[in-house]
C-alpha cells in the first residue's frame, strides 16, 4: 500500500525510501520476557529456544482475557498486555502469514514491516507460547501480501515478499527447517529485481498442473499480473522467469491499484484457477491464459464451498484499500463465462477499507463462514484514526446461501487478518496485527467455541 498522504499517492513519484534503518538482528524472544520487554530496552534480546521435535504439544496455561465475541468464547492475547512478544520498532506493519515452518504440526505465523528494520518476523509456535525470531534482520520496504512454500524442494515452506512503492524487487527467504537456531536469520534470494516498483499480494500454487508451484504476483506500477516459474535452481537465478498474464485494471476504486490474490480449484478439474482482483485466470496451455471477469468491483478475492451441494465453490470480493460493498458471488452455469456469476451483498453497507477478508468454519457447525475487518487507520501524517467506528464482522453461513452477520470487534485497526488455527486444537482463531493503529502491536483470538469450559488452554 502506498500512504493515502504521501507525494507518490498524488504525483505518480515513487520517492525516496522514508524511516531510519535499524541496526539490531533480533532472535527468538520468549513470550515470558515480552513484559519486560516492554518497558525496557528498544533493542530485542534473543533466548534459547527449545528442540524441534516431530510433533510438537499445543501451547498450556496462556496468559490471556477470557473474552466472548460475535456468539463465540475467545481466549484474547495481545502485546500490548505483554501476552505476546512485541513485533519489532515499526510502526508500519504491512504483511502476514500462517505456515507450520518446522513442520511439527502447529501452526507459526509471519509478520512483515517496512520503515525500520527488522523487515520480516516468525512467532514461532511452542509448548509455552510464541516465540519470536528474526527471519530478515535488515531494513527492507515490504508490502502487504506474502507467500508460503517448499521452493527448493527440501519439504520446508518457505517465504516469498515483494517491495513496495519504493522497490522493483521481490524475494524469498529458504527455511533452513531443522537447521534454524536461534539469533540466525534466514537467507534471502531474489525472484524480481528490474522493471516497475510495487508487488502488492503474491501466490504460490500449481496452477500448471506441473507437480510443483508457480509463484503469482501483481506488479502495481506496471499494471501487470505476473506468473513465474520456479528456476531448476533457486538458490543460483538472479531472477525469475515471468509471463505477463494481465494488464489493465480489476475494478478498483479510483486512484488505487490492482490488489488481491488466492488460488483455488473453480472448475473441478483438479488444478487450482488463479483468483486476482475480480477476475479468474486459468492456464489453457504454454504461454496461454484465459480471463473471467467475475465482478465490476475488485480487491481482495477468496473462495470456498459456501453453499453445500453447488456444482461450483462460490467468491467473496472485499476492496481492501478502497471502500465499497464487500459481495460473495455464485456461478449459475460455466464458470469461465463472465454472465454465470452472481453477486449478493453481505454488509449491507459500504465498509471503509475492508483490508481483512477469510472464510472458515469458525462456530464448527459444518457450514463456512465469512470474516470481514475494516482499517481503522491508514494516513501517515496524523495520529488520530481514519475510520475510528472500524468493525470486524463475521457472517455466519448456513450453508445454503444465508448469512447472520456478527460484530467480532469495533474501534480496532485489523489489516491482513489470518483465521487459522494457532493453537492445535481444530478449530480456526483470529491473528491480527494492524497497519499504523497502535502500532507496534500484535494480537490473536484463540477460539474456545460455545462452551465456556473449553476456556481452558488446549493440550494434545
Amino acid at each position: 500500500m502506498v500512504p493515502d498522504d504521501h507525494p507518490a499517492r498524488a504525483s505518480g513519484n515513487e520517492g525516496d525510501c522514508f524511516g531510519e534503518h535499524a541496526s539490531a538482528s533480533v532472535g527468538l524472544v520468549l513470550v515470558a520476557m515480552a513484559v519486560a520487554l516492554l518497558a525496557s530496552a528498544p533493542t530485542l534480546r534473543a533466548a534459547d529456544a527449545p528442540e524441534t521435535s516431530d510433533i510438537a504439544t499445543a501451547p498450556s496455561g496462556l496468559a490471556g482475557r477470557p473474552i466472548e465475541a460475535a456468539g463465540l468464547r475467545w481466549l484474547h492475547l495481545s502485546s500490548r498486555r505483554g501476552e505476546l512478544p512485541v513485533p519489532g520498532p515499526s510502526r508500519q506493519q504491512t504483511a502476514a502469514l500462517v505456515v507450520d515452518l518446522d513442520r511439527d504440526g502447529l501452526n507459526d505465523f509471519v509478520l512483515g514491516f517496512r520503515v525500520q528494520a527488522p523487515a520480516v518476523v516468525a512467532y514461532r509456535c511452542t509448548h509455552t507460547g510464541w516465540q519470536r525470531q528474526v527471519i530478515e534482520p535488515d531494513y527492507l520496504p515490504i508490502e502487504a501480501g506474502g507467500a508460503a512454500g517448499d521452493i527448493d524442494g527440501d519439504g520446508y515452506p518457505d517465504l516469498v515478499f515483494g517491495g513496495d512503492w519504493q522497490s522493483n524487487q521481490v524475494w524469498w527467504w529458504r527455511n533452513p527447517g531443522k537447521g534454524s537456531r536461534p539469533g540466525v536469520s534466514w537467507q534471502r534470494y531474489p525472484v524480481k529485481n528490474h522493471g516497475a516498483n510495487q508487488h502488492h499480494d503474491q501466490c504460490l500454487a500449481d496452477f500448471k498442473g506441473a507437480g510443483k508451484p508457480q509463484l503469482a504476483y501483481w506488479n502495481q506500477r506496471a499494471k501487470t499480473l505476473f506468473v513465474a516459474d520456479i528456476p531448476p535452481d533457486p538458490c543460483r537465478a538472479d531472477a525469475w522467469p515471468a509471463q505477463a498474464v494481465f494488464v489493465g485494471s480489476t475494478g478498483e476504486n479510483p486512484g488505487k491499484y490492482a490488489e488481491g490474490m488466492s488460488a483455488f480449484d473453480i472448475d473441478g478439474d483438479g488444478k487450482p484457477e488463479l483468483l486476482a482482483g475480480n477476475h479468474l485466470f486459468k492456464f489453457a496451455g504454454p504461454g496461454k491464459w484465459s480471463a473471467t471477469k467475475i465482478a465490476a468491483s475488485g480487491g481482495l478475492i477468496v473462495a470456498g464451498r459456501l453453499v453445500h451441494g453447488a456444482r461450483h465453490p462460490q467468491i467473496v470480493i472485499a476492496p481492501g484499500d478502497g471502500s465499497g460493498p464487500v459481495l460473495w458471488y455464485e456461478c449459475r452455469g460455466n464458470p469461465l463465462d463472465s454472465t454465470s456469476w452472481v453477486g449478493h451483498d453481505l454488509a449491507g453497507r459500504t465498509m471503509i477499507h475492508p483490508h481483512s477478508l477469510q472464510i472458515a468454519d469458525l462456530d464448527a457447525d459444518g457450514n463456512l463462514d465469512i470474516v470481514v475487518a475494516e482499517m481503522a487507520k491508514w494516513t501517515e501524517r496524523q495520529s488520530r484514526p481514519d475510520n475510528p467506528n472500524a468493525e470486524a464482522l463475521v457472517f455466519f453461513g448456513d450453508g445454503k446461501g444465508k448469512f447472520r452477520k456478527a460484530v467480532f470487534q469495533s474501534g480496532m485497526g485489523f489489516h491482513e487478518a489470518r483465521v487459522a488455527d494457532l493453537d492445535g486444537d481444530g478449530r480456526p482463531d483470529i491473528l491480527n496485527k494492524p497497519y499504523n493503529w497502535d502500532t507496534p502491536r500484535v494480537d490473536v483470538w484463540l477460539n474456545r467455541g460455545r462452551d465456556t469450559t473449553s476456556l481452558r488452554p488446549a493440550t494434545r
